[in-house]
C-alpha cells in the first residue's frame, strides 16, 4: 500500500521531508531503506527543445521518469546525470523512483576477501552510496535516499556548463593555469576566459552538435600564492567564461604547491616550500538527516579557523561534499583530506564497478581541479586495514591500487594522493595496523585504553585519525535534550548516541570512565550515582587532560609528528557523539584544549622527565614575533616564588625550546620529579608577548590531575562590556583553579576549560547567541564545590 505524500524540498532527502512535517525523532525512526520512494513534482515543458534536466545526485539507485517515458537510470550516489528531453507542450509530471535499497541487497553477489566490520550487509560494497544511517555506528541517523543534490531543467536559451577541468602550477614565481571547459549553447560569439584581473581569448578545440570545448592558458606573473590560514595567507583568484551577454561562473582557483615527504617512514606536506603540521578534525555532515544545512557549514569551517585548525578529512564513509563547502575551505585557507567512498569493504575487481568508480572520482576531482583546498586524495577509510585487522595479507586490489590513482594523477596533478587511510610507508613491510610509520589511526589514548604517556612510546607519524571518546555537550545542552543531566550515562535515548564499534562489548563512554577512574582516582559510576552533575564534569575533564598531553606532544616540533586529526568534529545527533561540537556546532570541553594547543602561535608547556618542565614556542605563522617571555611559578601557598622575563625572537615558521629551570637559572625540581621532600610549587603560567600584548599564554599544575575538591577557590566572575556590545567575563581566582568552565545563557565564551594559577586572572571574550541583553550564568572549577555566579557591572 502507497504511503503517506510530504512534502519534499530539493535537495534534499526522504528522511528531510519526514523531519520537515513529522520533527526529528520521526525522521531518525524512519526505515528509509525498506521501501521505494517516489518524488513527484510538475514542470512547464512547453518551448522549442531541447530541454537538458540534469541530477547532481541520486541517492542510491534511481530510475527518472517524464510522463509515461523512463528517461535516466542511475546506479551511482556520487556520479551526477543528464538526459536531453525533446519539446512537450504543456506541463509534465517528473517523478524519481528509488527502489528499496534493502531489496536490492536481497540480490547474491559474489563475496568479498574479507567482510567489513562496520556492517552486516556486505553487499553494499557493490552499491555506491553512503554508509551513514547504515552502520550502526552512526547511531540513529538515517540513511539517505532521494535527490541529494540540486537538480535543474534548461531550456536552451542560456549557456549550461556540463564540465570543466582546471589545472594549476607554480613555475618561477608565475602561476600558470590551464583550462577546459565544455559548454552547451546555440551559436554565439568567441569565448573568453577572465582570471581575476586578466583576461585571454580563448579557444573552441571541439564542436559537437549544440556543445563546444573551451580550452585557456594563462600566465599570473609575480602570482600570490595560497596557503593554509596558520602558515600565510589563503588567495584565491576568480575564473569565469565570458559568453557573449552571458557569464558562467567557473569557481575560485589558486596557486600553491604540495609535497609529501615519505623517505623516512613518516608522512610530512610541504605547501610552497614549507612544512605544515597539520591540526584538525575528521569531518561530518552538519545536516546528516537531510544533508544541507548550508549556513551551518560555514560557520562551522569559520570555528575550525577561529581554533587555529588547518585541515579537515572527509572520511569514506560519508558523502562527498558540495562546491560551496570547498569554496568556503579555499577561501578561509583549510585544507582538505578526501577520501573515496569505499570504506571497509573489499571493493570488487567488477569492471562495470570500477566503470562507476571511475567515474565518480572524476566528478568529484573535475569540477574541483584548481581548488588549493584540495590537498590530499586517498584510496578509502581503513580500506587496507580491514583486512590487516582480520590478519590477512592485504592484497592487491586494483580499485585502490591502480584506478583512484591514475584518475587523480591525471585530474589532480598538483593533489598528494594516498593509497587509503591509514597505510603503511611504500616499500616496506610495515602493516597498516602499525602506528609508528606512515599515516596512523591512532587510538592507543582512545579506544585501547592506554595512558597518556603511550603517544610518546607510539612515535606516531601522521595521525589521521585519533582520540575518538564520547564527548559529554554542555549542561545546557543535555537538558534541553533529555530534561536532565540524570539521563547521562544509562538512559536509553543516550546511549543511543554514544558511539560504539560494530560487534564490541563495550561503548566510547567506557573508554571515557576509564580514563576518569586513571586519572582522578574516582569511580565514575559512584559519582553519577550521586552527583550526575560531576560525573559529567569529571568525564569532561578527563577528554581535556589526554587531549592536551597527546596533541600538546604531537605539536612540539621534535616529536616526529607530522599532523593530527580528531575524530570527529562534529556530532551527527544530540548526545555525547565523537565531536568536537555537538550537533548544534556548539564547542565541547576539548575543543577548547584544542584550540589553545592550534592556534598558529602557540606555548606548550609538558613534565619531561627528570628534565623537568619543558617550554616550547611554535610560530607557524609568515611573521617573526619579537617580544618577550614570561615566567612565574607560584608555591603551594599561593606565594609568587619566580617571575623571569627574557627577550625572544622567534621567526616566522620556527619554533624554540627552553626547561623552565634554564629560564630561572637555578634547579628548582618545580614538577617534583625528584621527589625531595614535599611538593613544594602549584604552577608555572608562562606568557608570550608582543608589543601587541599576550600573544600565547599557558598554565601547568603542578602534581598531576587527581586534586582534593576544596569548598571553594576563591573564583569571581565580573560580566562587562569591553566595548559597545562587545562583552567579556573577568574570571579571577584566590587559589589554583583547574579546568576553570564558564555555562552562561545566551552568550558562548570564546575559551574555557583552562587552569588559573593562584591569584591567577582571564579575560575571556563572549559572544552573544541568543536574545538576552545581559550575561548571566556561571564558572565552576574541577577542583572546587562553591558555583561562582556571573555578577555584571555597568560601564
Amino acid at each position: 500500500m502507497p504511503g503517506p505524500w510530504y512534502h519534499a524540498q530539493v535537495p534534499g532527502t526522504a528522511a528531510g521531508a519526514i523531519r520537515a512535517i513529522d520533527g526529528a525523532a520521526a525522521a531518525r525512526a524512519a526505515k528509509t531503506d525498506a521501501v521505494d520512494w517516489w518524488f513527484v513534482t510538475d514542470v512547464c515543458g512547453d518551448g522549442p527543445g531541447p530541454w537538458r534536466l540534469e541530477f547532481d545526485g541520486l541517492a542510491s539507485h534511481a530510475e527518472v521518469w517524464a510522463g509515461d517515458d523512463l528517461v535516466l537510470s542511475s546506479e551511482s550516489m556520487f556520479v551526477p546525470a543528464a538526459v536531453e528531453l525533446a519539446s512537450r507542450p504543456g506541463t509534465v509530471t517528473l517523478a524519481i523512483r528509488f527502489p528499496s535499497l534493502d531489496a536490492a541487497l536481497r540480490r547474491r553477489r559474489p563475496r568479498g576477501r574479507w567482510r567489513s566490520s562496520l556492517v552486516s550487509a556486505q553487499g553494499l560494497r557493490w552499491i555506491r552510496t553512503s554508509l551513514l544511517g547504515r552502520a550502526p555506528v552512526f547511531g540513529g541517523v538515517p540513511a539517505p535516499v532521494g535527490p541529494w543534490r540540486a537538480a535543474r531543467l534548461h531550456d536552451g536559451a542560456a549557456p549550461v556548463l556540463s564540465d570543466r577541468h582546471v589545472v594549476t602550477t607554480v613555475e618561477d614565481g608565475a602561476g600558470v593555469l590551464d583550462l577546459a571547459v565544455r559548454v552547451h549553447r546555440s551559436a554565439g560569439p568567441a569565448p573568453v576566459v577572465r582570471l581575476g584581473d586578466l583576461t585571454v581569448d580563448a579557444t573552441i578545440v571541439d564542436s559537437g552538435p549544440g556543445a563546444e570545448e573551451v580550452r585557456a592558458h594563462l600566465r599570473v606573473p609575480d602570482v600570490r600564492l595560497w596557503w593554509p590560514h596558520t602558515h600565510g595567507i589563503p588567495v584565491t583568484y576568480p575564473l569565469s567564461v565570458v559568453l557573449g551577454e552571458h557569464v558562467v561562473d567557473l569557481g575560485a582557483v589558486g596557486f600553491r604547491t604540495v609535497c609529501a615527504a615519505r623517505g623516512d617512514g613518516g608522512f610530512r606536506l610541504s605547501v610552497n616550500g614549507v612544512d605544515v603540521y597539520c591540526r584538525g578534525a575528521v569531518w561530518t555532515p552538519v545536516d546528516p538527516v537531510g544533508l544541507g544545512g548550508r549556513d551551518q557549514t560555514r560557520a562551522t569551517l569559520e570555528r575550525v579557523v577561529g581554533a587555529g585548525l588547518n585541515m579537515v578529512r572527509v572520511p569514506g564513509t560519508a558523502v562527498y561534499e558540495d562546491a560551496a563547502f570547498w569554496d568556503d575551505c579555499a577561501e578561509l585557507g583549510v585544507m582538505v583530506w578526501q577520501d573515496a567512498m569505499l570504506s571497509t569493504f573489499d571493493p570488487p575487481d567488477d569492471q562495470p564497478f570500477l566503470d562507476l568508480l571511475t567515474a565518480e572520482v572524476e566528478a568529484v576531482l573535475r569540477p574541483l581541479s584548481g581548488n588549493p583546498a584540495l590537498t590530499v586524495f586517498s584510496g578509502g577509510s581503513e580500506t587496507e586495514q580491514q583486512p590487516a585487522m582480520l590478519g590477512l595479507a592485504v592484497p592487491h586490489m586494483t580499485a585502490v591500487h591502480d584506478v583512484i590513482p591514475a584518475v587523480v594523477g591525471r585530474t589532480a596533478p598538483g593533489v598528494v594522493p594516498v593509497s587509503s587511510s591509514p597505510t603503511s610507508p611504500p616499500g616496506g613491510d610495515a602493516l597498516a595496523t602499525h602506528v609508528g610509520t606512515g599515516i596512523a589511526h591512532y587510538f592507543g589514548v582512545g579506544g585501547y585504553r592506554l595512558p597518556p604517556s603511550d603517544v610518546r612510546q607510539a612515535r606516531v607519524r601522521f595521525a589521521a585519525e585519533c582520540l575518538a571518546f564520547s564527548i559529554p555537550p554542555s549542561d545546557a545542552a543535555i537538558e534541553a535534550e533529555f530534561g536532565s543531566l540524570a539521563a547521562a550515562g544509562h538512559h536509553p535515548r543516550w546511549k543511543a548516541a554514544v558511539p560504539r564499534d560494530n560487534g564490541a562489548s563495550w561503548d566510547f563512554e567506557d573508554v571515557r570512565d576509564h580514563y576518569v577512574r586513571t586519572l582522578f582516582g574516582e569511580e565514575p559510576s559512584t559519582v553519577r550515582w550521586s552527583d550526575p552533575e560531576r560525573y559529567l564534569a569529571l568525564g569532561r575533564a578527563a577528554v581535556c587532560e589526554v587531549f592536551a598531553a597527546t596533541l600538546g606532544f604531537w605539536r612540539r616540533p621534535d616529536s616526529g609528528c607530522d599532523g593530527a586529526l580528531v575524530l570527529a568534529l562534529r556530532d551527527l545527533e544530540p548526545g555525547a557523539g565523537w565531536g568536537l561540537l555537538d550537533s548544534d556546532g556548539r564547542p565541547k570541553a576539548p575543543w577548547f584544549v584544542m584550540r589553545r594547543m592550534s592556534l598558529p602561535v602557540a606555548v606548550l608547556l609538558a613534565e619531561d622527565g627528570l628534565d623537568g618542565l619543558r617550554i616550547d614556542a611554535v610560530n607557524d605563522s609568515d611573521h617573526t614575533v619579537v617580544g618577550e617571555l614570561r615566567v612565574q611559578v607560584h608555591t603551594r601557598t599561593g606565594a609568587r616564588a619566580f617571575d623571569v622575563t627574557e627577550p625572544v625572537t622567534l621567526a616566522g615558521h620556527a619554533a624554540r625550546r627552553w626547561s623552565l629551570d634554564t629560564v630561572l637559572g637555578r634547579f628548582t625540581d618545580a614538577t617534583h620529579v625528584h621527589r625531595f621532600g614535599p611538593r613544594g610549587y602549584e604552577s608555572v603560567t608562562v606568557t608570550l608577548s608582543s608589543e601587541d600584548g599576550v600573544v600565547a599564554e599557558s598554565v601547568h599544575l603542578v602534581g598531576g590531575p587527581a586534586r582534593a575538591l576544596e569548598r571553594t577557590v576563591g573564583l569571581t566572575a565580573v560580566a562587562r562590556q569591553a566595548a559597545p556590545g562587545d562583552w567579556v567575563v573577568d574570571v579571577g581566582t584566590d587559589g589554583a583553579a583547574q579546568y576553570v568552565h564558564l555555562e552562561l545563557r545566551g552568550f558562548e565564551p570564546a575559551d574555557s576549560w583552562f587552569h588559573l594559577p593562584p591569584g591567577g586572572a582571564r579575560i575571556v571574550p563572549v559572544r552573544r547567541t541568543g536574545t538576552a541583553d545581559a550575561v548571566t550564568g556561571h564558572v565552576r572549577a574541577l577542583n572546587s564545590v562553591a558555583v561562582t555566579p556571573v555578577v555584571q557591572v555597568c560601564t
